[in-house]
């Protein structure tokens, strides 16, 4: 089978992701959960919260590449401290994607209203299994979350806060 990644494609999953309550959405290629590797366009909107997370048991990398707008990627210690930030964009210049190791703490975070994002990680998926969340990060949907997207959006590379 043949999947074509066109505009049509990406306006039908960001119109699906406005009407999320995450304010994301993934569109899967790969056909279901056995699948090996995963293959999917993940469309983030501003202000979604991905509590940040690592893929440690079982051991999985994770590659993300931006087709549209700007991403920053935190990665964390063991602690919650930032080791790492790196800004992404579809830009002649910039960064277009990143491959983070299995075991590393990070977050994705949107910093222009619509990003869109072609990710590859192995499968299986098993929802017991494919993340563990920081224990030192607010839990998605919980009151804390926002202010603390808000704080980790003032440290993102790229951000327009950050530039004023």
């Amino acid at each position: 089978m043949v999947q074509i990644i066109d505009r049509a494609l990406i306006e039908r999953v960001a119109e699906a992701a406005g009407a999320s309550p995450r304010k994301r959405l993934n569109y899967n290629f790969h056909s279901g959960p056995a699948d090996n590797p995963h293959r999917f366009l993940n469309v983030l909107l501003r202000g979604t919260y991905i509590r940040p997370h690592r893929h440690l048991r079982p051991p999985k990398a994770e590659t993300f590449l931006v087709l549209e707008g700007r991403a920053a990627v935190l990665i964390f210690d063991d602690g919650g401290q930032i080791s790492g930030r790196y800004h992404l964009a579809n830009e002649p210049d910039g960064a277009l994607g990143i491959d983070v190791a299995a075991g590393l703490w990070h977050t994705v975070i949107a910093l222009s209203d619509r990003v869109v994002c072609f990710e590859v990680k192995p499968g299986p998926w098993d929802a017991a299994s494919d993340k563990e969340f920081a224990a030192w990060a607010p839990a998605e949907g919980t009151p804390e979350a926002p202010g603390y997207l808000q704080d980790l959006t003032l440290l993102a590379p790229g951000s327009i806060l950050l530039e004023k």
